[in-house]
């Protein structure tokens, strides 16, 4: 399985409701390549692969293939408070 696959298999792992970031999805593959996570995700084009849900270890919402306003909405969608583009990862994080 390639790095894309195994950065996707995490990501369908978040539930729901609760955000992941960049760098924890990096540390379980073993690795300290945020970057490469964030342009596998920026990718993707399968919806059951939840991108949106994946944001920075600051909590800031970072980038998405269908435009930072499309995956505010998607999380807020799902319960998740964004404020200044920002998600409180304390009460968010997976």
């Amino acid at each position: 399985m390639g790095f894309k696959e195994r950065v996707y298999l995490l990501t369908k792992k978040i539930p729901k409701g609760r955000v992941s970031t960049y760098k924890t999805i990096a540390q379980k593959l073993n690795c300290k390549a945020y970057r490469a996570v964030g342009n596998a995700l920026n990718k993707n084009h399968n919806k059951d692969v939840p991108c949106h849900r994946v944001i920075n270890s600051s909590g800031h919402i970072g980038g998405f293939n269908m435009g930072i306003k499309k995956k505010v909405k998607m999380l807020r969608k799902e319960g998740i408070l964004v404020k200044n583009n920002r998600i409180d990862l304390k009460k968010y994080s997976f």
